[in-house]
């Protein structure tokens, strides 16, 4: 019957929707990432197999004193099955399977999926340089659109390439040829099927990828079965050192008219990703739950959503993206791309990103919130929308962020209740979406050119404690469009705290850089909040800025405690925030108004 939805995919829609949008509990301590757990069997509808790294092949698998193999079990399971592996390291890859299946780790066991071989047979080829003959390589390249006249000093081309080498489990960075190779780096002559390396191996785990993927939840028939639309659920595994996309669900389209209802209902809780070359874990799946998870060292994306409705990420850990340093290419821990509707990021640890952008909604997504997240240490942009519309940004703080929020191309962001520490903020617009451009249909999913605007900036409070003369506040604009683009970015900018800790020496710098305006930059730079109110007085009579200031501002910031003191002077004059953000940041709706990201 066409449009067909069967009774479990419904309930499970609602359920996982529901889950998105009840209150969070604050009561009690957030734990970030994976949690110590002694898990009991899974209640599942079929078969129980159990899988170890020396498990037998010809075994049934049906008890954990017997276990069979994981590449063996990967061909038998079908939706309601479990796959139960017991600790160690599995080194394999490429198991494809497109059932409904639960994939556990066995009570409180360590099940690693690693996707390299051990590499012990070296060749000294000078004092300095060893070779080794490997025949599992995986040459890759940049995107077509990737500019490489712009970017080819800081990103060589080998960068691109997919194999990996660890020594004693850290990662090496490529070389361009032999003679660039020291102990920090290896060498892949494809031609010949040899990996050179700076590091004497004697005494040393030197391993290298072997395998493209870890596990790929496929969506055309594979070993003898047809695909259902039920996604997997995974607890208790780590994933390892694998060139490519480790985990990959649903198919690959990026299409403007694909949603992700091949596969639904995905979860992964307690789980590790690290040390990945491409992208952790992509999805293209309605009703996926992420809890729980550590992603670390990944590089072009950890996780990358696409074309998924009602996504929740919650309390994981998100750390050190990019780690080939990539440039031009838009790498982000976390990106919600094309389409996504209702995802939910709430309650993550995002953190330690020298080279990548935090969390990014990018083109054409749709009522996304942005909720109580910790966003600390980002060379780019702690939460980035761009091109998508109505999102909710609130009971976030973010510390030592070049950019704690960047919206870009976008409308209906509402920002409320955030605390920013040496992290400014910028709202921007331009011309993009005139023409297709680079990326072609992309931009025509989010809103117009003159439609980029409504954004609500309240309840905030921004402090600067280093010395730099950047604005705390920046929404702008092309100089050429000023008289095209008249409107504020904001319709309501107010009941916000901005503090300055120091006394710049020199020029002043500025409180707000503010567009549209009449003069030759479109902007004028405003120094105080009640300067901007003077200006356009529908705006900023209720904020407060504070220079030179002396003093706590939080109760015990060393301890990440940021709630207010209450002998800070900028309690100022917050107002209510709306119910439903309330609702979403865990605060009752009877609490009086508050200033920043915790409530008194």
């Amino acid at each position: 019957m066409p449009g067909f939805i069967p009774l479990w995919m419904f309930l499970l829609m609602f359920v996982t929707l529901k889950s998105c949008t009840q209150p969070v509990e604050k009561d009690t301590e957030i734990v970030y990432g994976p949690i110590e757990k002694t898990y009991q069997l899974p209640d599942v509808s079929g078969t129980i197999y159990f899988v170890s790294p020396n498990g037998d092949a010809a075994s049934v698998g049906s008890s954990a004193d017997a276990p069979t193999t994981i590449e063996e079990v990967f061909t038998r399971v079908v939706s309601g099955d479990a796959i139960i592996l017991r600790g160690g390291t599995y080194r394999t890859g490429d198991l494809l399977f497109n059932q409904g299946v639960t994939i556990q780790a066995y009570r409180d066991e360590k099940p690693v999926l690693n996707g390299t071989l051990v590499a012990d047979s070296w060749t000294m080829v000078n004092d300095g340089l060893w070779v080794t003959d490997w025949e599992y390589l995986f040459p890759a390249g940049p995107e077509d659109w990737w500019n490489e006249e712009r970017n080819i000093e800081q990103t060589p081309l080998h960068r691109f390439n997919n194999d990996a080498v660890f020594v004693d489990g850290d990662f090496l960075q490529s070389a361009g040829s032999t003679d660039e190779v020291d102990e920090g780096t290896y060498y892949v002559d494809y031609d010949e099927n040899r990996i050179y390396i700076g590091t004497n191996p004697e005494g040393r785990l030197i391993e290298i990828t072997a395998f493209r993927k870890a596990i790929h939840r496929v969506i055309y028939p594979v070993h003898g079965k047809t695909p259902d639309d039920r996604g997997p659920v995974i607890r208790g595994i780590t994933f390892t050192q694998y060139p490519d996309t480790m985990v990959h669900i649903g198919g690959v389209g990026l299409a403007i008219d694909q949603h992700g209802r091949d596969v639904v209902g995905t979860k992964f809780e307690n789980c590790t990703f690290s040390n990945n070359f491409r992208i952790a874990m992509f999805a293209l799946s309605d009703s996926l739950v992420m809890r729980n998870c550590n992603v670390y060292n990944t590089n072009a994306e950890g996780v990358y959503v696409v074309a998924s409705n009602d996504v929740l990420l919650e309390r994981n850990i998100f750390e050190n993206n990019n780690i080939e340093q990539w440039t031009g290419f838009y790498p982000s821990s976390v990106k919600i791309f094309n389409q996504s509707h209702r995802a939910v990021v709430r309650e993550n640890l995002v953190r330690n990103h020298a080279h990548s952008n935090g969390v990014w909604w990018d083109v054409g997504n749709l009522d996304g919130f942005f909720i109580n997240n910790h966003v600390e240490n980002v060379a780019h942009s702690g939460f980035f929308h761009e091109i998508s519309d109505r999102i909710t940004v609130a009971g976030n703080v973010f510390v030592n962020c070049d950019q704690s929020i960047f919206v870009l191309n976008a409308a209906n962001a509402k920002i409320y209740n955030n605390t920013m520490i040496n992290s400014k903020v910028n709202i921007r617009r331009d011309s993009r979406g005139d023409q297709l451009g680079t990326f072609g249909w992309h931009v025509t999913l989010g809103p117009g050119v003159e439609e980029r605007d409504r954004h609500i900036f309240v309840n905030n409070l921004m402090i600067m404690t280093e010395d730099n003369d950047s604005p705390m506040v920046m929404a702008g604009q092309p100089s050429h469009m000023c008289d095209r683009l008249t409107t504020p970015h904001f319709s309501i900018f107010n009941n916000n705290v901005f503090v300055r800790y120091y006394d710049v020496e020199g020029d002043k710098p500025a409180l707000i850089d503010w567009s549209p305006y009449s003069n030759e930059e479109c902007m004028r730079k405003f120094y105080t909040s009640a300067e901007l109110n003077e200006f356009l007085p529908q705006f900023s009579s209720e904020c407060i800025y504070i220079d030179n200031f002396e003093g706590d501002v939080f109760v015990d910031i060393n301890d990440n405690s940021f709630k207010l003191s209450n002998d800070f002077v900028g309690l100022g004059n917050p107002t209510k925030t709306p119910e439903e953000v309330l609702t979403m940041m865990g605060v009752s709706a009877d609490k009086e108004a508050f200033i920043g990201a915790v409530a008194p």
